[in-house]
């Protein structure tokens, strides 16, 4: 009878030392960001007014389409020093984002898109590994034409594959956050 006591106390014991293992501890979860607005601030070198190319989708995934702007046509040859924003303006007062992709530098980069050789885009700021991140950049317009300019969010970029230093999304991979193409004329 001892026997059969000290045997059931053994496998009482050993079940509950098994159960009771770390492996259950749940992996935080880094939720993606609700980004409702995207906002490009392009302020000419030489002084005058800024442009702003905006879209802005309070709707999320909702029936309505984004609301994009530009503000006014670019001027010909001429370098802009350009700031990104990005907010959620699910939430009141508006939460900004733009402070999170900053502190996860590395998760992220902006890429910009021109189209019909309007504008070249250099970044200017960049993470602790020394790639762009493009809340900063310089965009600089050639000669009079029409295009697109498409500016994207990613988050997790292989921001070491070739080109995407440079601002070729071709090769990014990650996930888009947010993207929006803007009609642009240069004149």
């Amino acid at each position: 009878m001892k026997t059969i006591k000290l045997l059931s106390i053994l496998f009482i014991s050993s079940l509950v030392f098994t159960s009771c293992s770390d492996d259950d501890d749940p992996i935080p979860v880094n939720e993606e960001e609700v980004i409702t607005t995207m906002t490009a601030t392009l302020t000419p070198t030489g002084g005058g007014t800024a442009i702003v190319l905006k879209t802005q989708d309070l709707d999320g995934d909702g029936p309505n389409a984004p609301v994009i702007t530009v503000s006014n046509s670019l001027a010909i040859n001429t370098v802009y020093t350009g700031v990104m924003e990005v907010l959620n303006e699910t939430e009141s007062p508006a939460e900004d984002i733009t402070e999170e992709v900053l502190e996860e530098a590395l998760e992220h980069q902006f890429f910009f898109t021109p189209t019909n050789g309007i504008a070249t885009v250099v970044y200017t700021d960049t993470d602790s590994e020394g790639n762009p991140i493009g809340i900063k950049f310089t965009l600089t317009t050639t000669d009079a034409g029409s295009g697109t300019i498409t500016i994207s969010l990613v988050h997790e970029p292989e921001k070491t594959e070739p080109g995407v230093s440079s601002g070729d999304i071709t090769n990014a991979e990650g996930e888009t956050d947010i993207d929006a193409t803007f009609s642009i004329v240069v004149q």
